[in-house]
């Protein structure tokens, strides 16, 4: 063992997108998979933010930013940033509305979905879009750090409404785009399940 450790939850995106780069960079680690219920002390004291991703690289240097994550695996990672920007800017913003619009209106009962914010959220998928019009991935002919920085939180908004999103979004690339990246080994390789990281008494 390598001696990095990665504090991580399966379904997060933010994790997902650490494990792919990860994974892609040949990194081996110690995968430590938590509870967000029950967060474990060590993780904690590592960062107290309490979010994952949190890793610790066996020199005791702890980074809790996926992207930063990524930047570290992937130190010469080519990322159109004008999308990553979106997607973890803008994007996630109308997407945590969109999906879970009784957390933010009032008006709004439990199941709910705001399609305003929708809309919005299509809004900025269109240069996506475009981009996918011309190559197959947003990295270019294979999936790459763009797709691995953006794809957890398209993947999120595709489910919430998945007929909408297959025969309404207008978006016909991004769904052939997001199947292949769903497909891919890479995707299956990094959501294989773990039981839950106790430290040993």
């Amino acid at each position: 063992m390598s001696g990095h450790i990665l504090y991580s939850f399966r379904r997060c995106p933010y994790a997902m997108r650490a494990r792919m780069a990860l994974y892609l960079a040949g990194t081996e680690y110690e995968h430590r998979e938590v509870s967000l219920r029950d967060k474990p002390e060590a993780m904690l004291e590592a960062s107290p933010k309490g979010s994952v991703p949190v890793f610790m690289t066996s020199n005791e240097e702890v980074i809790d930013q996926s992207l930063d994550i990524l930047r570290w695996a992937i130190p010469d990672a080519a990322l159109k940033m004008e999308f990553v920007a979106q997607i973890d800017g803008p994007f996630k913003h109308h997407l945590d509305r969109y999906k879970y619009a009784s957390r933010y209106d009032e008006t709004a009962k439990r199941g709910d979905v705001d399609l305003g914010h929708r809309a919005e959220a299509v809004e900025i998928l269109q240069p996506f879009e475009r981009t996918l019009e011309i190559q197959t991935f947003l990295s270019g002919a294979d999936m790459g750090p763009t797709d691995i920085a953006t794809f957890p939180f398209i993947r999120q908004f595709a489910a919430v409404e998945p007929d909408w999103w297959s025969n309404e979004s207008g978006l016909p690339k991004m769904r052939d785009w997001l199947k292949n990246c769903i497909t891919s080994d890479l995707f299956k390789a990094i959501m294989e399940k773990y039981p839950l990281w106790s430290p040993p008494e």
